[in-house]
């Protein structure tokens, strides 16, 4: 059996709230809608997150005026409180957040194994894009 090796893509965000906060807002579908989109044009009308190894999640991303949508979905593979979430896409590709808590805030590092469709450039834009609007989310709410 042949194996594909995938690029790696991680993007990061400091975001100043305490790292309890930082981790409910990550994780709670009542958050996840409102910050999880790329650009203003996008959002995130549902969410689920069954939050436990080997839970199933999905969210809906779709752009606002009607145009396009798609069902983001993975399974938990480690969770481990307020430090590292992992995770395996629908797709099969591999992904973890670290959260680290330093005098700057808590810093969330995304790793995630990038897609063949989309150039290595657009996707990291998208997740860096994504982790910012986390960011002035969290430090707004």
């Amino acid at each position: 059996m042949e194996t594909t090796k995938r690029t790696n893509i991680t993007v990061e965000a400091t975001v100043n709230a305490p790292i309890e906060k930082v981790w409910e807002m990550w994780n709670s579908p009542k958050h996840i809608t409102q910050w999880c989109a790329a650009s203003d044009d996008w959002h995130t009308p549902f969410a689920e997150n069954n939050f436990v190894v080997g839970g199933k999640s999905k969210t809906r991303m779709e752009a606002k005026d009607g145009s396009f949508g798609f069902d983001f979905g993975w399974t938990y593979t480690k969770i481990k409180g307020l430090e590292i979430i992992e995770y395996i896409m629908d797709d099969g590709r591999k992904a973890s957040i670290k959260f680290k808590t330093t005098g700057d805030g808590v810093i969330i590092t995304v790793t995630f194994e990038a897609e063949d469709t989309n150039p290595i450039d657009m996707q990291r834009a998208g997740w860096q894009a994504i982790s910012d609007n986390f960011k002035k989310y969290a430090e707004q709410n």
